[in-house]
Order: structure tokens, then sequence, then C-alpha cells
């Protein structure tokens, strides 16, 4: 998190994402013996209708006040999206710092009751990622869904993971850039400084996708696993906000072929459960008898 430590997080941000764009998306010619991927700083300038000195100060951190004028021509030549220029328009010295949270990130025993009655996979996950509760059915999906496992490292770093993901370069994308997202300006954050710092020197692929700046909610969607029992999986995802933590919960289409399997899925664990329990039974030493 360097370019964060540095204080100067709005021309980070500003570097990384004219560089992904490219001179035929900005209506420019190609040109030749470029020296820079994307635009160059005074093309950014023209585009946007400003000076290139103003431009170089705003990338060296030099004005870190722009007005919303100037970000919302800077977020149109930029290409960013909707979620993107709320980042970007967030990044100025004039908003206001948001408070740190204090207190540790407490699963309330309703949502532990919640976790053990639902039949499909769900867990509570924190900010960062880190499973913080689980039930059965969400570690009969997935193994790196019990509690104290942190769901970017697994994605990153533990092969069965990668292999899990049908689309693992999409769901990396996708989770580096909800992790910008979830810091905002809480960038010493010592939970986020130690994943990411731990992220970045054991994955090239994570450095990567950490300078691309991208921002991204990583809320609803429909995702594909490779289960190594039951087979391929299309399952829906819902994120539910329980006060400072998040409920996940993986549900099929209604009878559908993923439907089915998870099923099949809960009656493998169930069974299980079951064996476990006899042999627990089993080995507990006998009364004697009076």
């Amino acid at each position: 998190m360097r370019d964060e430590e540095s204080g100067n997080r709005l021309g980070s941000y500003l570097r990384a994402r004219r560089e992904l764009v490219s001179p035929a998306q900005a209506g420019l010619p190609p040109g030749g013996n470029r020296r820079v991927p994307g635009l160059r700083r005074e093309e950014v300038a023209l585009l946007a209708g400003i000076s290139p000195d103003y431009y170089l100060r705003l990338e060296r951190g030099r004005d870190k006040n722009p007005s919303p004028q100037v970000l919302e021509s800077l977020a149109r030549v930029l290409h960013l999206d909707d979620i993107e220029r709320t980042y970007l328009l967030g990044l100025t010295a004039a908003r206001p710092r948001t408070p740190r949270r204090k207190r540790p990130e407490h699963v309330p025993a309703r949502v532990h009751e919640l976790l053990a009655h639902l039949q499909i996979p769900a867990f509570v996950e924190g900010r960062a990622f880190d499973v913080l509760a689980s039930n059965a059915m969400a570690v009969a999906l997935s193994p790196r869904l019990r509690p104290g496992e942190n769901r970017l490292r697994s994605l990153f770093l533990d092969p069965e993971e990668q292999a899990f993901q049908r689309d693992w370069t999409k769901a990396a994308t996708d989770f580096v850039a909800a992790l910008r997202t979830t810091i905002g300006d809480d960038t010493d954050n010592p939970r986020f400084v130690e994943l990411v710092g731990e992220l970045a020197l054991s994955s090239q692929r994570f450095r990567t996708l950490w300078a691309r700046h991208d921002v991204r909610r990583l809320d609803g969607g429909t995702t594909t696993v490779n289960h190594p029992v039951v087979g391929e999986l299309t399952l829906h995802r819902d994120k539910l906000p329980i006060d400072d933590v998040i409920l996940v919960v993986y549900y099929p289409d209604k009878d559908s072929d993923s439907d089915e399997k998870l099923r099949l899925l809960a009656a493998l664990t169930h069974t299980e459960s079951a064996g476990t329990a006899h042999e627990e039974r089993a080995d507990a030493p006998h009364p004697k008898a009076p």
C-alpha cells in the first residue's frame, strides 16, 4: 500500500487509470514511439480541458483539492463508470475522513442461530474478506469457508481454490477491486495493511491487479464453481449487511441441475456428520455397571 502511505491517493489513481485508456479509446491517433502505456499526461489534460501543468500538479500531489467540475471532466476522459467516478470524487482533500472502526468485528448470536437453520451455503465475512462464521453447507461447498480463513488469501495462494473457481481470472479481478473499494480512505487499518502486504509479497498477479486501482462493489451475482465431489455448480450470491459484518448466501435456481447437486451435497454432509457422531459415541467410555 505504498501509494496510499505517500498520501497521494488521487495522483496514484489518476496515473493508474490513464495507463489503462488507449489513444484509440480516447479518439486520438495511436502515433509511434509511445513510451508510456495508455494516455500521456498532456493528452489527458487536453481532453479534460485543463492545463498540462495543472494536471501534473494533480498527479504529483501538489494540488489535492480540484473542483468537482475538473474531476468530472477527468472521469469522462478516463472512461470511469459510476462506481469509479464516485471513488474518484471521494479522493479529494475536501472529503472528511471516515472514522475508523475501533471495535472488533463481531457476529451477533442471532446470526449464528440463523446460519444453523439455513439449508444452503451461508457464512459471515468481515471487511477484509475474513470468514468469521459459517454453516456446515458452506464448509461442504468449500473448506476455505471455515472460520479463520480469508477469501482473498485462498483465492491467490491456494491452488485448490483456484481450481474451484471456473473463472479464476474474473474472480481475482473482482475481489481485488472490491477490496480497494472497501478500504476507501481507511488505508492505515492494520488488518488491511497486513493482508495487502502479505498478498503483494506472495502473488505477482495480486501486485498487478492492485496497481490497476480498479474499484468495484462485490454484492449480488452469479458464479460457477467446480466442486470436487458433485461437479459444476452455478449459484447465485447475495450479500446482506448485518451490523458491522456481511451475511453471504449461495443458492441455485429451483429444480435446476445445480439444485439437485446441492441437495446431494447436503445429503452427503448429513451422512458424514451422522457417521462422525456415531463414532464419537462408540469411542466414549461406557459407564460401569453398579
